[in-house]
């Protein structure tokens, strides 16, 4: 496995400290989880990024302007009273 000098501003680096110690876990697994799931929400985006770019609006405004215009079911109205 690769070593990664990282550098951290002090108070990053306390609140890591802080977090690990609340998980019981190292601060390396600690920025590893953290940086494995950024990544993870990162390439999430990016797949709906590219999805949203293959997309057909014209077709999608077709399919709408074909559907019936009559009122949601009750138990699909929003609720204004929140």
């Amino acid at each position: 496995m690769p070593n990664f000098a990282l550098r951290l501003p002090d108070h990053v680096m306390s609140q890591a400290k802080t977090a690990a110690d609340e998980d019981n876990v190292s601060i390396n697994q600690l920025l590893v989880a953290f940086i494995a799931e950024g990544l993870g929400h990162r390439r999430g985006l990016k797949a709906l990024q590219a999805r949203a770019e293959r997309a057909d609006v014209e077709a999608a405004l077709a399919l709408l302007d074909g559907a019936p215009d009559v009122p949601p079911e009750p138990k699909d109205r929003m609720r204004l009273d929140r």
